[in-house]
């Protein structure tokens, strides 16, 4: 009977520690230009900070009923209602980056990106992604890049 207790509760601790560790975490956008960040997963937390910037890429850390706890690009972390995000078609350059005219560095150079600039994705190709900035479509090197798996 010993035996069968311990080979229970081994079994129990192995299956609780993999669907602990098996959240993968992914990127998801912010779907409003203004969005509320909370201590914690529910409304009857308070705000910790507001986020200002449409299009924003968050990486999901964790889940809890309809929350997702993000951190962003800075490190910021807090608790986002699902209904404030949606799938991801944006990222972030960490370093400063030349924007092409066709997905080659031997292409025409349109304009030098700074470090830090949200760029909308339109599709992807390899290495490549077209994107735009304000007014300005080209092609970005998807290096050094925060927001896209």
């Amino acid at each position: 009977m010993y035996f069968k207790k311990k080979q229970i509760v081994l079994l129990f601790l192995f299956l609780f520690s993999h669907s602990a560790n098996s959240f993968d975490n992914y990127f998801l956008m912010l779907k409003n230009n203004k969005v509320n960040v909370r201590y914690g997963p529910s409304f009857d937390y308070p705000i910790k900070y507001i986020y200002k910037k449409k299009y924003l890429p968050v990486e999901v850390i964790d889940e809890k009923d309809n929350f997702r706890r993000i951190i962003d690009h800075k490190k910021n972390s807090g608790w986002i209602h699902r209904s404030q995000l949606k799938d991801i078609n944006s990222f972030i350059i960490i370093e400063e980056q030349i924007l092409f005219s066709k997905p080659s560095k031997f292409s025409k150079p349109l304009v030098l990106l700074g470090k830090g600039r949200l760029l909308l994705i339109r599709k992807c190709k390899k290495h490549w992604c077209q994107v735009k900035t304000d007014k300005i479509t080209g092609w970005v090197e998807v290096i050094n890049v925060w927001g896209k798996s």
